[in-house]
């Protein structure tokens, strides 16, 4: 037995490398010719075109995979099913399932890999790749927000008009400092606010101190309290992209979203939870494939690329509606990130049932 699994992992494993390479090169074709003319009109040197292209090769690579599996997987049971290897296999007594076993192992270990490859490695070049990009083309960005209203984990209300990314500040400051029975102990109004060692040094501040029915006020020149010490990047324009941040600092920032009481909280949440249901994606196509690859004794290249590319589409629009679905409200992040997962996942084990042995 242990030889024909090899036979099949060698088998898959080169004509995966094929593929790979295939689909990777098409990927990056696609993103080169939609940018091209912005690279033109800007005179952007080739160094700089080729530098982005090579920071993007992880990002295809990621994309690549999927189709890649689905052809390889049709295309090597196609092949045993068209030359007639596998009526000695089934014949024997092996089922199905337990010939293409490695193959769905295969695709549990690269789907782990998947995962931890995009964590560490796509998520940083892909970033360096959107940032050289954006350089070559002129565009810039700025996280600089108005009319901000933040309510922290300590129960404090922050009230801003204006706040600069650049310097750390913030314009037209109200700061409400609450009890644990939301009963106000202190306000706080101040022109500006600078973000300096962990605390918002506030300038020209009026301090109003309640305790029961006393209420003392004060003027100071500086201001600083232990308390009023929430991060600069709760106050900044949202327009983190979930795709280049790593899991720590997604779950970071859903928390500061959902601490200022956005509306991108729900998208960003949908996109988190997606992250971790497309990192399983290369072990529900091998299952998919398999269960559908011995169905072409005739024209097996064909169609095995021909059903790869069908079947990938179909999986990644059942994923867009889902998640469009999700992020409108529609229904819950949850579901919109893993409902395409079940359902393939719920398909591929029907086919396995009535697939030809």
């Amino acid at each position: 037995m242990k030889k024909l699994d090899m036979m099949i992992l060698l088998s898959f494993l080169r004509m995966l490398f094929v593929s790979l390479l295939f689909f990777i090169f098409i990927i990056e074709l696609v993103d080169l010719f939609s940018n091209l003319w912005r690279y033109l009109n800007n005179n952007a040197p080739v160094t700089g075109i080729l530098e982005i292209q090579l920071l993007y090769i992880p990002k295809c690579l990621i994309f690549a995979v999927p189709p890649a599996l689905l052809f390889s997987v049709s295309f090597t049971l196609g092949s045993l099913y068209a030359e007639n290897e596998l009526i000695a296999v089934f014949g024997s007594g092996i089922s199905l399932y337990r010939f293409v076993l490695p193959l769905i192992i295969t695709g549990a270990l690269l789907s782990v890999a998947n995962f931890y490859f995009n964590d560490s490695v796509v998520i940083d070049t892909y970033k360096e790749k959107v940032s050289l990009t954006n350089q070559l083309l002129g565009r810039t960005q700025t996280f600089s927000n108005t009319n901000i209203t933040v309510i922290s984990k300590k129960n404090i209300i922050y009230d801003a008009d204006y706040y600069n990314d650049n310097s750390t500040t913030l314009s037209g400051l109200t700061v409400i400092v609450r009890d644990s029975k939301g009963g106000i102990t202190m306000r706080v109004d101040t022109s500006w606010a600078v973000y300096k060692e962990g605390l918002w040094e506030m300038h020209k501040a009026r301090v109003f101190s309640f305790k029961g029915e006393n209420v003392t006020e004060k003027y100071y020149s500086v201001y600083t309290s232990d308390e009023i010490n929430e991060s600069p990047d709760t106050f900044k324009r949202k327009i983190k992209d979930m795709s280049e941040l790593k899991v720590k600092e997604a779950r970071n920032w859903l928390n500061t979203v959902r601490k200022a009481g956005l509306p991108v909280y729900r998208e960003s949440l949908t996109d988190y939870y997606e992250r971790f249901s497309f990192s399983l994606t290369p072990f529900i196509v091998i299952l998919f494939s398999a269960s559908i690859g011995g169905r072409f004794k005739k024209n097996v290249l064909l169609m095995s690329l021909l059903t790869s590319l069908g079947i990938s589409v179909l999986y990644y629009v059942f994923k867009m509606i889902l998640v469009l679905f999700a992020k409108q409200g529609y229904i819950q992040p949850v579901t919109g990130a893993w409902g395409t997962f079940i359902l393939f996942f719920i398909t591929s084990l029907f086919l396995f049932h009535h697939a030809r042995t």
